[in-house]
């Protein structure tokens, strides 16, 4: 029996993203210092708000004296707010200019090897550097060409992260392979009422790997739209259900690789062939001799990763470079990758000034509802990345409110516009805010506001935290 299992494309709200709420509405009142701990509470003691967990806390960015602290100590799911340690730790132990270097080695008689490192950033573009840098060598015939998949090691998905994650894009598999961030896409196209949908590849190479049990109608104008893709477990099986209107736009659909080695290697083919190089034999292995490197190709400098990382949310880049901390500790047999950049984490941390009992880490990106953080550790965090050299690059890679990633819809027209830089986070019955603000009339405040356990829509807990940071930005000595 085969199982199948989903999400509804355009109907779900992408786990650990954050979406766009109504910006709450303010004046232009100040408040004393004194009088934030009651105005705050204003807004979550609300009855809507009674079933929910609320952790806060509110600190002078060079003291450490806290203006307000609720449940602060006590661990939450953080959802996507995670992405501040990973990253913080990336930018200590790795540097701004770090670079993950995608290497051709030539082993002699038409026998080429590829070693992936793991960079999120590689896309079809790269591919055909690569081959133009081999055909520049003179290279006009691959007889193998081998993979070598051993720099990361272990599972390719969290095994923690929930069945309808894995099966859509923003849980697409991490591994030394990564190319179009391991996504690929098809297009649904209304024909006739009555009809099933049409499908439309835009990589015709992928439509070979899939057997398509299409379910998917289209109807009459002013019936409700939506559309359902899952694959089976073997990843041999799409079964697209749903119906789209006969006027309806053709929805794009975005699904996660199934095998990223061999995914690689079915582009690189197409990128060869555009160079009239011949491709014989692929091969995926494990480990082996590199010889002579003849092509290479490298990511952007960590610095422009991390904007990417944590201005959309983009939980395969933070996965990436929680692997590439890997590389700054020796691994013990059996130990993964992630594993090992996870403990590269704990101890950059610690080096920062955050205690360790403040967090329980399983994952880079936040997608795992095993992470558990408390509040204090985002103020920590955040207080100890900026006494660093490199505290600029950090708080430049936040989004802006109302500004830019996924801050863009947030606050505008509000006084917190332009004056907060801060992560969001979401999953389901999860919202977190944790980030910096300059209030006018205040010193440089940082703060970590997460809400678990919650059954109010997302953007009606997302408004009462906008309302809160709004209260700081109104902040007075008085």
């Amino acid at each position: 029996m085969l199982l199948f299992l989903g999400t509804q494309i355009g109907l779900t709200q992408p786990a650990a993203k954050a979406q766009t709420p109504v910006a709450p509405t303010t004046t232009t009142k100040s408040i004393c210092s004194t009088q934030l701990g009651t105005a705050i509470d204003a807004v979550i003691n609300r009855p809507l708000f009674s079933r929910g967990r609320w952790g806060i806390l509110v600190q002078p960015l060079s003291t450490g004296q806290t203006l307000y602290s609720r449940d602060a100590q006590k661990y939450f799911t953080p959802a996507s707010n995670l992405k501040l340690l990973t990253t913080a730790a990336a930018l200590q132990q790795l540097g701004a200019n770090f670079r993950i270097r995608t290497s051709i080695y030539q082993n002699g008689n038409g026998v080429l090897r590829v070693v992936g490192r793991g960079d999120p950033s590689l896309s079809d573009t790269q591919l055909q550097i690569l081959a133009q840098q081999l055909k520049q060598k003179g290279i006009t015939q691959i007889q193998r060409l081998i993979a070598d998949d051993s720099y990361i090691q272990g599972d390719i998905v969290n095994p923690t992260w929930q069945w309808e994650d894995v099966q859509s894009d923003y849980g697409a598999p991490v591994s030394s392979f990564i190319l179009n961030q391991n996504i690929f896409s098809l297009k649904l196209v209304p024909q006739a009422v009555g009809k099933s949908l049409q499908v439309l590849w835009i990589d015709a190479g992928e439509a070979k790997q899939w057997r398509i049990i299409n379910q998917s109608v289209t109807v009459a104008q002013n019936q409700p739209i939506y559309v359902n893709v899952t694959h089976e477990l073997s990843g041999t099986v799409l079964r697209i259900q749903g119906q789209l209107t006969t006027n309806s736009e053709p929805s794009l659909i975005d699904l996660p690789v199934v095998d990223p080695n061999y995914y690689f290697l079915r582009r690189f083919r197409s990128a060869l062939a555009t160079q009239k190089i011949t491709l014989g034999q692929t091969l995926v292995v494990s480990g082996g001799l590199n010889q002579k490197e003849i092509a290479f190709v490298e990511s952007p400098p960590l610095s422009e990763l991390l904007m990417e990382t944590l201005q959309n949310s983009n939980n395969l880049y933070a996965e990436a470079i929680l692997r590439a901390l890997a590389v700054k500790k020796l691994r013990v047999k059996n130990q993964t990758s992630a594993d090992v950049g996870l403990e590269v984490v704990k101890a950059s941390l610690t080096q920062l000034g955050v205690n360790p009992a403040n967090y329980v880490l399983v994952d880079g990106s936040g997608l795992s509802r095993r992470d558990l953080v408390t509040p204090e550790a985002f103020v920590q965090t955040l207080r100890g990345i900026a006494r660093t050299p490199t505290a600029y690059i950090y708080r430049a890679s936040l989004p802006v409110a109302g500004k830019s990633g996924t801050l863009k819809g947030r606050f505008q027209n509000t006084s917190a516009e332009g004056i907060v830089q801060a992560k969001t986070g979401t999953l389901t019955g999860v919202v977190s805010l944790s980030g910096y603000l300059n209030a006018p009339k205040y010193e440089p405040l940082v703060f970590s506001i997460i809400v678990n356990q919650s059954e109010q829509p997302t953007t009606v807990v997302r408004q009462a935290i906008d309302e809160i940071v709004v209260l700081l930005t109104q902040l007075q000595h008085c």
